[in-house]
């Protein structure tokens, strides 16, 4: 198959930027993993993103956009036009060599059960703005399909994956807002589902009592002690114990309803950041084998006593990071919208039973052309 170039950006569910990444690949092979870049987002910028969410729950329709949404669409589309186009300048890359821009956009509702997810950001804009056709709401037609629409990055996971020289079968672990792990045996269709809890908890948690974004090296985590009356009563929830394919809304597991104790920063810390690893070690028993194999990836990579947990939740299995076997950690899930974007263009399949509950493999996403 003939080998695309393509541009791949996420702004995730943790609200802290844009990841951009380039990359090269037929749709099945990942042939060049090449430049990747990132823009925070300021503190006000972040805080219309969370009034946008906030005000997504209010959603019934796709479509819908009352005033702060489209603020913040208008936003979303015009960074990410930026973001793209300084990816291009710096690294002097002719935008008539890129074969798509994969667009995510920034989810505002999740709501699989109810057939409703909603991905700000506008795909038609943006083409006209790069000059480059943009490949965008990508969920949409698995949803209309009666899938979750969640996790997308498993088939990159499996195309990654496959080149380690681990012993299988291997799980890939994103830990954003929310933490979702993919499959991976051999050439096998992927399987995945979103775990639980990831990053978002204990980001909140933090903002709330310190104002400061994140538990940056899981510092406070490190000193705290673990209530586990806590993380028991919250994995009682029936989510943990529904099969996979499953996924969530960031706001499924927010910090106003999940009941946490009034704890110290540390504890807290420690509680929120035990929840996310016992959660993620609840899905084993559910997977065909347990992995042999854990690759952690996304900001909760960056946490060592969040990793730390892992390997103690999943032993005897290995747990690494991804910047441990080569990836980029950061802008993996960049990557992953890039290789989407090569594949929905060339009607290749994206969500797969095993990984969003669709009726069968399926091709997604729309494409915008300039």
């Amino acid at each position: 198959m003939t080998s695309l170039t393509a541009i791949g950006m996420m702004s995730g569910t943790s609200l802290d930027g844009v990841d951009v990444a380039l990359v090269e690949t037929d749709g099945e092979q990942v042939n060049r993993l090449g430049p990747t870049g990132y823009r925070p987002y300021s503190r006000r910028e972040a805080e219309l993103l969370r009034e946008a969410l906030a005000l997504g729950a209010t959603l019934t329709e796709r479509g819908q956009r009352p005033a702060v949404i489209a603020k913040a669409e208008a936003f979303v589309t015009k960074v990410h036009g930026e973001v793209a186009a300084g990816l291009l300048q710096r690294h002097r890359i002719d935008p008539a060599s890129v074969a798509a821009v994969g667009f995510h956009g920034q989810t505002v509702l999740h709501k699989p059960q109810a057939g409703l997810t909603v991905q700000i950001g506008d795909g038609v804009s943006l083409a006209k703005r790069l000059g480059i056709p943009v490949v965008h709401d990508f969920r949409a037609a698995d949803v209309a399909a009666g899938g979750q629409g969640a996790p997308l990055v498993p088939v990159f996971h499996r195309a990654i994956a496959q080149k380690l020289e681990r012993p299988g079968p291997i799980a890939v672990l994103n830990i954003g807002g929310v933490a979702n792990v993919t499959y991976v045996e051999g050439d096998k269709d992927p399987l995945a589902c979103d775990t639980g809890p990831g990053n978002a908890l204990i980001d909140d948690f933090m903002r709330a009592r310190t104002g400061l974004p994140l538990d940056r090296d899981g510092d406070q985590a490190a000193r705290g002690r673990v209530d586990k009356a806590f993380v028991d009563r919250v994995l009682a929830h029936p989510f943990f114990d529904a099969p996979y394919p499953k996924s969530l809304d960031r706001n499924d597991f927010a910090l106003a309803n999940v009941g946490l104790p009034d704890l110290s920063v540390a504890d807290g810390a420690a509680t929120l950041s035990a929840l996310t690893a016992a959660a993620v070690a609840r899905i084993v028993p559910r997977l065909p084998k347990p992995p042999r194999s854990w690759i952690v990836a996304g900001g909760g990579a960056h946490n060592p006593t969040l990793v730390r947990m892992l390997r103690e939740r999943l032993a005897p299995a290995s747990v690494e990071t991804g910047s441990a076997v080569g990836w980029s950690i950061d802008a993996l899930e960049a990557q992953a919208f890039a290789y989407l974007a090569v594949r929905s263009l060339k009607g290749l399949p994206i969500t797969f039973p095993g990984t969003t509950g669709v009726p069968r493999p399926m091709t997604g996403g729309v494409v915008a052309r300039p």
